[in-house]
């Protein structure tokens, strides 16, 4: 009686615990149908169709690793690395030098001003990314900007900063002015989640304001800016949108392999080389994931992980 009595009510536990999973499947399930049809599914296909070069006179052959070999000695390529690879080197510190900074100015206020400047500068994240490059692209150009009117006045001609010596900066502009508000806000949350008697007892201890955001505010909040830094990375290495926004209004500053993502897009839909632009995009996502994983692997102290 007492061996039935303690047995059964582990296993109803055990069919209840059971029933409770297949209700968290069955819950999760619409989500995984769509992941995998719109994400898995697709992905597996662009990889199969990398393994296969198309000829005119041999037709479609398998082609193995044939085609990665190719890509990462593909001068184009390399040449479009190298160019997200210095625009990261560039954008990544400014964007992180500007969130920064903004939230700790913002933390530091208790006003309501503070909460419509960290509306304004959350504002350029809000507006979709090719209006914003839109934008820009007015706002820059020498014939018809607000620049051209201005030097008009004076009879003087508006620098063209959409030129090949000046599209970088323009780019680096761009995109830090579009995504510091969204880096911002993270930082913010961050900031907003320490103890305030902390700051208290720096206040008591007598640390400046610098002091207490320099030696307490930032090192607190290593995880959340070693979070920010990995965004920034990956969105640097996947740079597409803004490019080929310009690209129309540059006058030959961008080409159509300009960035990785741009010559992948033109593999694919100009010239019709679906396998090898299927390789091109497979070896740039390798490279996000292999940097990516470094980078976390180096800042894992920072970051909270072990």
């Amino acid at each position: 009686m007492t061996t039935a009595n303690l047995t059964a009510p582990g296993r109803s536990t055990g069919r209840g615990g059971l029933k409770r999973q297949w209700f968290g499947w069955l819950y999760v399930s619409p989500f995984l149908v769509i992941f995998a049809l719109f994400l898995l599914i697709p992905l597996g296909y662009a990889f199969w169709m990398s393994l296969f070069e198309s000829t005119l006179a041999g037709g479609e052959k398998f082609a193995g690793l044939a085609n990665y070999a190719r890509a990462f000695t593909d001068p184009l390529f390399l040449e479009g690395l190298g160019r997200v690879a210095l625009y990261g080197i560039v954008m990544i510190p400014m964007q992180m030098l500007v969130a920064l900074v903004a939230a700790l100015v913002l933390d530091t206020l208790a006003t309501k001003l503070a909460n419509l400047t960290r509306l304004l500068i959350f504002v350029p994240y809000s507006i979709p990314i090719v209006i914003g490059a839109l934008m820009w692209s007015f706002l820059y150009s020498p014939r018809f900007g607000p620049a051209a009117s201005i030097f008009g006045l004076f009879g003087l001609d508006a620098p063209n900063l959409l030129g090949p010596d000046t599209i970088f900066g323009g780019l680096v502009n761009v995109v830090t002015w579009q995504w510091s508000g969204y880096y911002m806000i993270i930082i913010y949350a961050a900031l907003r989640s320490i103890d305030p008697s902390i700051y208290e007892a720096a206040r008591i201890d007598g640390a400046s304001g610098l002091q207490t955001a320099l030696r307490i505010k930032v090192p607190m909040i290593s995880s959340s800016m070693v979070m920010v830094l990995t965004f920034a990375l990956i969105g640097t290495l996947q740079f597409f949108t803004e490019p080929v926004v310009l690209r129309g209004v540059a006058e030959g500053s961008i080409n159509a392999s300009y960035t990785p993502n741009m010559y992948v897009f033109a593999l694919a839909f100009n010239y019709s080389q679906f396998n090898y632009a299927s390789t091109i995009a497979f070896s740039l996502g390798l490279i996000v994931f292999v940097g990516s994983f470094l980078f976390l692997f180096l800042t894992r102290k920072q970051s909270g992980l072990k």
